[in-house]
């Protein structure tokens, strides 16, 4: 089952949403208390590691922190069989326990894949929202990488805002990676 994922990253952070120039984004507050649940990491399947790396560490700008070879059970992730190698990748943004992205790649044998990357989102699709420093020069950058299917160019967009806040508004692309996973790259502007 694939996890939906709109907005965890911006809001999972224990301490209030911030915009790139480290400010905090109008209407978002830290909460009084903590919860009891934290947003820790999205891990994605993937088809080649070396894509997926051009895209998330090299355009989107996020930190690897774990990169390790392993076996796996087949078990507890209910992909592949026991006894399977895979690479297993952690990346992070600001926070250095929230918020991270996994790849894991499936090398021997290699996980079948559909034969074709998706077009629209359908029941159970997901979306990772990223929240960077400069949207429209990494959605221009995001291009460069094999695989990468635009849905929407860097356009701006604008939302309710929070608790009667102002209107948030954001630059942001939207696009395919290189599995399948609907990106939303934006900045949020002041």
């Amino acid at each position: 089952m694939r996890i939906l994922m709109a907005m965890a990253l911006l809001l999972a952070t224990p301490v209030a949403a911030q915009t790139a120039t480290g400010k905090a984004a109008a209407g978002v507050e830290a909460p009084k208390e903590r919860l009891p649940t934290d947003v820790r990491r999205l891990t994605i399947l993937v088809r080649s590691m070396e894509n997926s790396l051009k895209l998330y560490r090299d355009v989107i700008g996020l930190r690897v922190n774990y990169d390790e070879p392993l076996t796996v059970s087949g078990v507890a992730l209910p992909a592949g069989v026991p006894g399977n190698k895979v690479r297993l990748v952690l990346l992070n943004g600001n926070d250095p326990f929230v918020g991270w992205i996994g790849l894991m790649e499936y090398s021997d044998p290699p996980l079948e894949a559909d034969p074709e990357y998706p077009k629209r989102l359908k029941a159970g699709g997901h979306v990772l929202i990223l929240n960077t420093d400069d949207a429209t020069r990494r959605c221009a950058m995001a291009k460069s990488v094999p695989g990468v299917t635009f849905t929407a160019e860097p356009r701006e967009q604008r939302y309710p805002g929070r608790n009667g806040g102002p209107v948030i508004r954001v630059i942001g692309c939207n696009f395919f990676d290189p599995d399948g996973t609907l990106v939303e790259l934006n900045q949020i502007v002041e």
